[in-house]
């Protein structure tokens, strides 16, 4: 039986920033298409913006401009609320405001989604309403939908990625034309890329926010920010991007979700990649992330995080799959966090202590005889074997040398103790650079 066509579904826009803005553009210059996809015209029928001129220059008469939100979220005839302001205040309260008001939500507020997921997702399920938020993660790449619906019949074992293209550009530009982390970031900042306070980007928490978000739809867990681990790269040093780089690896900021026997392993640090995999050689501000199921094996996506209209992609791509769905049986959508409410594992977040890989120790000592063997003792006595070793050449009139490790698989608590105790030695100077490493194999 064919179904009536629906009448044209209105949304609301919050925010016309760069991403708001190429939302409005990419549904205007698409918009017979998207109909054609959705079975409706999607109309952008109010936009709220604190600059009401800029919003009625790039809307012209095809939306009613506010500088109020919440006139937005309280008008009756607003069927789709997108929020893309940011923050997590103002937005979970315009948020919230629209649910009780019977709307759904689309947005890209990944550090909202981090944080008050739990609460944004029970209050939408009370009311059976879609929050929808494929543009929060990887910006056009269609993550979150290949991890809710894709591999929904696989059981998830881990999630790696390059989910911060500010990061990815400045370790880009160390490695490539051996500038210091200081430089490259300025080159960031210069290009656009990172902000005049860079500090969510470089120190690891954005990155966070988003491994959160998978982490929760891949394991069946609620969000857990909190216990995230997160390690930026601001004390990366081009020395360490220059040693990684002779023993075959580069380094990057990973986000890592790893399924265990104990609890799920969250956690976002640099780190080694052995060069020959297709992750290490993705360069600039591109996004990338591998996911390993059990039937499928492993995934990769890939494409670009973050700008106006690569974002506004998977806005629009919420809205298409909202409107097709406010026919359906709300007990028949697919779920906010991919597993049932009610079916959401209690399964908890290890401490880094107890996370397991493998790691890149430097170590600057003095030149004399039996320094390695304190060290591996060391090392031997708690259980840390080493895979390779490279000692580096003293230059010329000096009595201090390098020395470079490459361990196998061992405990996090381990390796913190070993390097406590190494540190201690009367001929080690300074502190031992520790860089975690994964085969992603």
């Amino acid at each position: 039986m064919k179904l009536p066509a629906l009448k044209p579904v209105n949304v609301g826009l919050l925010g016309i920033g760069t991403v708001g803005g190429g939302t409005f553009a990419v549904l205007l210059r698409n918009q017979e298409e998207i109909a054609r996809r959705a079975g409706c015209a999607i109309t952008m029928k109010m936009v709220a913006d604190k600059d009401t001129e800029k919003a009625r220059q790039l809307v012209g008469e095809r939306a009613i401009v506010t500088a109020d939100a919440y006139e937005v979220v309280n008008h009756p005839e607003i069927d789709i609320v997108v929020e893309l302001i940011g923050g997590t205040t103002v937005a979970k309260e315009l948020i919230l405001k629209a649910i009780v008001n019977g709307k759904h939500v689309v947005t890209a507020n990944k550090a909202l989604l981090a944080q008050y997921g739990n609460e944004i997702f029970a209050a939408a399920q009370k009311e059976d309403l879609m929050v929808a938020f494929e543009a929060a993660v990887g910006g056009g790449i269609p993550i979150i939908k290949s991890l809710r619906e894709g591999l929904t019949a696989n059981r998830i074992e881990w999630i790696a990625g390059i989910i911060n293209g500010t990061s990815n550009f400045i370790l880009s530009e160390m490695r490539e034309k051996g500038t210091s982390f200081a430089a490259a970031l300025e080159a960031a900042q210069r290009m656009g890329y990172a902000e005049a306070d860079p500090t969510f980007d470089v120190e690891g928490i954005d990155a966070a926010h988003k491994l959160t978000i998978m982490s929760a739809i891949g394991f069946g867990i609620p969000m857990q920010f909190k216990a995230a681990y997160t390690e930026g790269i601001s004390k990366l040093s081009q020395e360490d991007i220059r040693h990684a780089e002779d023993l075959g690896y580069r380094i990057k900021l990973l986000g890592i979700a790893k399924r265990k026997s104990k609890g799920i392993e969250l956690r976002v640090h640099p780190t080694l990649i052995p060069a020959r995999r297709l992750i290490a050689n993705v360069e600039g501000v591109m996004n990338a992330i591998l996911v390993k199921g059990d039937a499928v094996g492993q995934t990769m996506y890939y494409g670009a995080g973050a700008g106006a209209e690569p974002t506004a992609s998977a806005v629009v791509a919420d809205l298409v799959d909202v409107a097709r769905m406010l026919r359906a049986d709300p007990e028949h959508r697919v779920p906010h966090l991919a597993f049932q409410p009610g079916q959401l594992s209690k399964i908890s977040i290890l401490p880094m202590g107890e996370v397991e890989t493998a790691y890149y120790l430097r170590l600057r000592v003095l030149d004399r005889p039996g320094v390695l063997a304190d060290i591996t003792r060391i090392l031997a006595d708690l259980h840390i074997s080493i895979e390779a070793m490279v000692q580096k050449e003293p230059e010329k009139g000096e009595d201090k040398v390098d020395i470079i490790m490459i361990t196998h698989l061992t405990v996090e608590k381990n390796v913190d103790a070993a390097i406590k105790k190494i540190e201690g030695l009367p001929v080690v100077v300074g502190a031992v650079v520790r860089i975690r490493l994964e085969q992603l194999s």
